[in-house]
């Protein structure tokens, strides 16, 4: 974990928001979604690889934190995204193909309270 200022060590999260309608639905096996989420999180690890952020996220390999959140709906996970980039919130919204289906979307790994209030309408997935 990266050091604050103040000397109190900052979690580094990463964060998915995966659809929920896609298992409750339309009737996705949940190893497909699970699948969706691995490819957002790996893409977005991969985009922002360079950020200082990233690089002490993936120094404390087997202490990494991720929070998976649902978004209810497409249009959700898109209003989401814009929000994120209007806000200047690097993240990757996966879009699966050949169907052309957003499905889910990572920040990159960000100090918690960085990011924790845009996304506290959403609720772990489950």
């Amino acid at each position: 974990m990266a050091a604050s200022g103040s000397g109190c060590p900052v979690r580094l999260v990463q964060y998915v928001v995966v659809r929920s309608d896609l298992v409750h639905q339309l009737a996705w096996p949940l190893g497909a979604v699970i699948t969706q989420a691995c490819h957002a999180a790996t893409a977005a690890i991969h985009l922002h690889y360079q950020d200082p952020d990233t690089q002490r996220y993936l120094a404390e390999l087997d202490s990494m934190h991720k929070v998976v959140l649902q978004a209810p709906d497409e249009a959700s996970l898109s209003g989401l995204s814009q929000t994120l980039t209007e806000e200047g919130v690097a993240h990757k919204l996966w879009i699966e193909q050949p169907e052309n289906v957003p499905t889910c979307l990572a920040l990159k790994p960000y100090p918690k309270e960085t990011v924790q209030p845009l996304l506290r309408k959403f609720k772990l997935f489950k």
